[in-house]
């Protein structure tokens, strides 16, 4: 999240091969937690396997959650950040890899359920941890209409507020801007994914509506960005950058990419779930199929 500092002026020289695999921050700030997130995860999948060798922690929930904390890392320590306080384009690739890549990768890697299964069932960590999923607060932020406006606030909001202008021109804002994302993100796919405990266990039908009701939102922003006729950010019109698109294109191309990107990372989560809905009522046929079967054997059994 700490990545050049961002000032009026071109932060970085214009774009080569060169540059861009070598123009990659180390920011403790930000390497410390992912670090520390990435090997608590591992430690919790390795205490699985330990008390559970017959039944351990599924790999493709390792796999999510490490590609997220991997995203992340591309997100805000490459060339992505630096290149974020020049063009308005990459600026957007940034907050489109929080929100609809790593944020439901996490989520997918299933974080609560390992802490719960790794946790011994007697211990105090685990009773807290189940404490504070049922707690009001936990209860009312992750209620799927409450996170679904928290995702469309942070999304219309921010960039249509003083914040994304304000978070251009001040570093620290620009962190707190990156948690807002990528916090609502995760809040917004949790009900979704539906693979940790939840007070609120949506049925796939309204997962389905859930999810198409966030694409005209996303389609909204991104088009008022992408038709408007003047530079929506003062910041990036005032750079003496000598290189790449004027600041209109650059608006342009941010507005289309958020428009068919995230779109399309919704459109795939449509998908996604209508097969999970699917699979579900596939294994209840199933499920019901054996009961009649039990049933019919032991009727044939009396007579």
């Amino acid at each position: 999240m700490t990545g050049a500092l961002l000032a009026h002026g071109p932060v970085l020289a214009p774009p080569t091969v060169l540059r861009v695999l070598t123009t990659w921050t180390f920011e403790p700030l930000v390497l410390v937690p992912l670090v520390a997130t990435g090997w608590l995860y591992l430690l919790g999948v390795r205490q699985v396997r330990r008390r559970f060798p017959a039944n351990p922690w599924p790999k493709d929930r390792t796999g999510w959650f490490v590609s997220g904390l991997v995203v992340l890392f591309v997100a805000l320590e490459s060339p992505v950040d630096g290149y974020s306080a020049d063009l308005l384009l990459i600026h957007m690739i940034q907050h489109l890899l929080l929100s609809f890549i790593a944020a439901p990768m996490l989520v997918a890697g299933a974080p609560v359920t390992l802490s719960l299964r790794a946790l011994s069932p007697s211990g105090r960590p685990r009773r807290t941890i189940l404490h504070a999923v049922h707690s009001p607060p936990i209860r009312f932020i992750t209620h799927p209409v409450v996170t679904w406006l928290l995702f469309a606030a942070a999304m219309v909001g921010t960039h249509f507020s003083p914040l994304y202008e304000a978070a251009l021109e001040h570093q620290w804002i620009h962190d707190l801007e990156h948690v807002i994302f990528l916090g609502t993100a995760l809040l917004f796919w949790y009900p979704v994914i539906g693979v940790d405990p939840s007070t609120w266990r949506m049925p796939y039908p309204l997962r389905l509506l859930y999810v198409i009701l966030a694409g005209p939102m996303n389609t909204f922003t991104a088009l008022a960005i992408y038709s408007s006729n003047d530079v929506l950010y003062p910041y990036y019109a005032s750079l003496s950058r000598t290189w790449g698109p004027t600041p209109l294109s650059d608006q342009q191309m941010a507005g289309a990419v958020m428009w068919v990107c995230g779109d399309i990372a919704l459109l795939i989560a449509v998908v996604l779930v209508a097969v999970a809905w699917m699979h579900q009522d596939q294994a209840e046929a199933e499920r019901i199929d054996r009961r009649l079967d039990e049933e019919e054997a032991r009727l044939g059994g009396e007579y």
